[in-house]
Parts: C-alpha cells; structure tokens; sequence
C-alpha cells in the first residue's frame, strides 16, 4: 500500500477486509484461534505488519499476549512469555486510558517498550483498546503500518477501531460461554459428589449379621462389572442398592438410567429401552435413543424385570449376551459398553417352572444375586432406620422432629408388609400429624394392608428368602378409623397402579388381586385413571 493508492481505493479493500474479518469471527468461538487468523488478514490485505492482540488478566491486572502475526521466527512471541503491566509501554498505557493512541515515528516515542523486537522503529504504530459492553477496556490490538500521510493514518485508525470492537465482542462471547461451561463442569460435578454421598456405605442403615452381610456384597459387587439381580419384597430397597452399587463403582461418573419394566407394555418398552428411528410407526416422528444406548459406559437398573413377557426377554436376551442391539425401526447394530443391574420381586425360579420366565435369561441375570431382608427378618434395625428416617424429614420440613421410645416400640411390634417404604410413609404421616414435632404412639397409625386378604402381598411365596415367624402386633397398637382404613388403602391402589404405568392387570398383580377385584375398588374409592 502506497500514498498513490486514493481513499477510495483504500476504503475498498478495507471494506473487503472487514468483511473477511466479521466472517472469521462468526465462524467459531475460539477467539485465539481467530485472532491468529484476523491479524493474516491485516497483514494481506491492509498491510498492517506484526499485529498483536493483548487481553487483560482481571487477577494479574497484566496484559497477556493472546496472538502476534510475525515475519520471521520469535522465540519470545512462540513461547508467550512478553507481558505488559497497565501502563506499561503504549500498549498498557492505551489499556489505562481506555483510548487509541497513533504514534507517527516509533523511534520517537520513549514510552515504546520493545518487548519483542518486532517493530520498525521508522514507522508509525497504531494501538487500539478493546472495550466491554460497558466500556471498560479489557484488551488492545497494535499493527504497524507503512508510513502514509495523516489522511491515510487516519482512515487505518477508524478500520482498526471497528474490528477492534468486532474482536471485543468475540471474546467477551467467548469467555461468557467459557464462564457458563465452567459453572455447569462445577454443577455437575457438586452434583455428582452429593449423590455419590447420597448413597455411598454410610448411608445405608443397618446393623444386624443380615444386612452387614448385605453391605459386604455391594462393597465386592461394586468393584466390578458383573450382572447384579437384586432380590427381595417390595419396599426393601432394591432401587436404593442399585444406586449404591453404581455410585461406588468404576463408572460412578458416567449415566445412570432406571427403567420400571412394570410401567410400560411390550410395544413401548422396547422402544423406551432400544430407541427407535424416525417413521418407525405411528408418532415416531424424529429418531430417539433408547435407555441402553443413554446408559453406555454406565449402568442400566432394570426394575421389575420379572414383569416382563417372554416374548420381550427374548430381545433382552441378546442385548445382555452381545451388547448389541437395534433400534425399532432400524437396521443398523448399534454395540454398547453398558453394566446390567436388574431387581425384582419375584419368585423367579417359580415362574421359569411354569414358563413365565426364560430360563436362558434368568441364568444370565443370575451371575450375582443379591438377596434383600424384609424389614420384619431384622427388627433389631428398626431405632437405627426410623432415626435416619427422622433426620431426613427434619431437613425436609426444616423443623426439628423427634420420635418417642414408646411409638419405636409400636413400630418394632408390627410386622410391615409395605417394607422399609412402608415405614417411610408410617414416620412421614406421622410427622404431618405432630405439630410440635414429637411423634408420640398415638400418631403412628399404619396402612393395614394385611387387613385385607385380597391386597395382602404374602411373602410365604417367596421362597428364595427364608421366611422367619411374623410378630404379632403389638397390643398398644392405636385404633384406626373406618374412614383412615379407606383412606390407606386408597393409596395403596393409587400406590400400585403409578409404579406399574396405570396398567391394572399389573397392578393387581402387584396387590396380589384379581383385575375384577382392582376394577371394583377403582370404581368405589372414585380414583381416576390416567393414561400414558
């Protein structure tokens, strides 16, 4: 670029490099990366030489070199060791006084701090700063061009202080994202550690042989990568075991997917677990991954897995042998590196006596099982449950909440069909009932489920658990209204039909009850049904 160039001339091929320059910034977020690319462009086609760009250290209050566009090898520019303070040289002080500055002979300025040996000093040196929204110099671009008269200098001045402003407006973007990914990384990983605390051995309670037994099982398991069935009634904590034994093992930090197998029917279970592709049938308008697919590099947790038809474990079968599966829909196989932990509560060696269950499937889910007391087989945990029990609802309610020795004396006299979930329930109402706090005996009221043959859940029948006598309950057990019993055991139905997907011949099965027997008592109890 020469004097004998016109303004005309120059506007034009400025024009032209402000359009490449708005380009290259539009095209990514690395403002590194496009700085590099920004200043060739200033170099080609503007002829401003060795252009830098500097970025303010917020913590160091120090300029740091971000990018240089030089001739010929620099050592100091490669290894990024030159810096500026404020105030330091031109360039710090465009950055202290927030304004350009155009030097017409660099020799002529004492201020000029050559940290790079980059510069002419024959010619002149234009510094801009780079501002924030809020006008708060965060950065300066410097370029040398060839020696012009003012008119030139002056039009090369505006052109640097427009991309100069198009360049503060690509790293603020980027260090907001940069910022919000951070908070997110932080988030997750908080996240990550209150669950893994959640559920880490401290927080499973119990101190009978049984349940120490129990723990020892899930601290092995962990390590691994072995199938896991967990076993037990329901309300155990089967689901909380599965979160244990994931939580405390190798892929703690990588997905964690539950399904209920009981909630959904054939046809959406295994597109909920396989996914499938777009037009795959009828409101399948856009591909969606599956549950196995969501869990690689994870652990999948397969409640209720012994509620499921033959017919589908047929295609669980193979995912379990191979790790490979398509989605509905597809054709292309798709391979997963997926951990299986499966819980039912199920006799399942009946059901493959009588053909229910494969009996293939039932071997390969059978690698580790894992048996769950019920709650009446270690009674001697029950203080050390309703405490932890009680703790957790202190948090919940923000309030402090304290259970009598009487009402735990009540509460280790009864035999707890529902299980440790049940007793959940039993300390939750009665919380709600104590306004002051204290849960006496007269606010533990129970579901007396048992009360009714139809919707008692026998645990006789499960005889992969040994079955110990049931206690009797206590004497000083409180008298339940008529409306209470209606009301508990509204619930219990309500209870059954939301864990198995409003499905009523699965939740009779649940309640141990006949279809017609669910059907009448969701007509009388007046429970609407949803549907999914």
């Amino acid at each position: 670029m020469t004097e004998d160039l016109s303004l005309l001339d120059l506007e034009r091929q400025l024009l032209a490099a402000m359009y490449r320059i708005a380009s290259v910034l539009n095209s990514s977020l690395e403002y590194q990366d496009s700085a590099d690319k920004v200043l060739q462009i200033l170099h080609d086609d503007c002829r401003l030489q060795c252009g830098l760009l500097t970025i303010l250290d917020q913590d160091q209050q120090t300029l740091i070199i971000k990018a240089v566009h030089t001739p010929t090898p620099n050592m100091a520019v490669e290894q990024k060791r030159a810096h500026y303070k404020v105030g330091e040289g031109i360039i710090g002080e465009v950055l202290r006084q927030g304004s350009t500055m155009v030097v017409r002979n660099l020799g002529s300025d004492m201020r000029f701090a050559d940290k790079l040996a980059l510069y002419d000093y024959e010619k002149p040196f234009i510094c801009v700063p780079l501002k924030d929204s809020r006008t708060h110099p965060i950065g300066a671009l410097a370029a040398q061009p060839p020696i012009l008269d003012d008119q030139y200098l002056t039009l090369l001045t505006k052109f640097m202080e427009m991309v100069a402003n198009l360049v503060a407006q690509n790293v603020q973007l980027a260090f907001k994202v940069e910022n919000t990914q951070k908070q997110l990384v932080d988030e997750r990983d908080g996240l990550r550690r209150q669950v893994r605390n959640n559920y880490s051995f401290r927080n499973l309670v119990g101190h009978t042989k049984v349940m120490r037994q129990v723990f020892e099982q899930i601290r092995l398991v962990s390590r691994w990568d072995s199938t896991v069935l967990i076993r037990g009634e329901s309300g155990t904590g089967k689901e909380l075991v599965a979160n244990a034994i994931h939580y405390n093992s190798p892929r703690a930090n990588n997905p964690f997917v539950k399904l209920n197998c009981a909630a959904l029917p054939d046809n959406l279970l295994e597109s909920e677990l396989f996914g499938h592709e777009k037009g795959a049938f009828t409101g399948a308008v856009k591909q969606r991954k599956g549950r196995f697919e969501l869990a690689d590099n994870g652990t999948i947790f397969l409640d209720e897995i012994g509620e499921t038809s033959p017919a589908f474990q047929t295609k669980l079968l193979r995912v379990l042998q191979e790790k490979e599966f398509e989605r509905v829909g597809g054709t292309s196989t798709i391979s997963v590196n997926v951990r299986i932990v499966a819980a039912t509560n199920r006799n399942l060696e009946e059901e493959v006596a009588k053909g229910d269950f494969r009996e293939d499937l039932y071997y390969r889910l059978n690698v580790m099982p894992m048996y769950l007391p019920p709650l009446r087989e270690r009674v001697q945990d029950i203080p050390e449950l309703a405490d932890h029990m009680i703790k957790k609802l202190s948090k919940a309610q923000q309030r402090k909440i304290s259970l009598t020795d009487p009402a735990v004396r009540v509460m280790m006299g009864y035999h707890w069909p529902g299980n440790v979930r049940e007793m959940e329930n039993t300390l939750e109402r009665a919380s709600v009932l104590s306004e002051a706090g204290v849960i006496e005996p007269e606010l533990i009221t129970f579901s007396h489920m048992e009360s009714t043959p139809a919707m008692h859940t026998p645990s006789s029948s499960y005889q992969a658990m040994p079955a110990q006598s049931t206690p009797k309950p206590a004497t000083e057990l409180p008298s339940v209204s008529k409306e209470q019993k209606f009301h508990d055991e509204r619930e219990m139905v309500i209870d059954a039909l939301e864990r198995t997907g409003w499905v009523k011949a699965k939740a009779a099965r649940l309640l141990n009850m006949t279809p017609r027997q669910i059907a009448y008592r969701i007509q009388i109890m007046n429970i609407e049904m949803k549907q999914i």
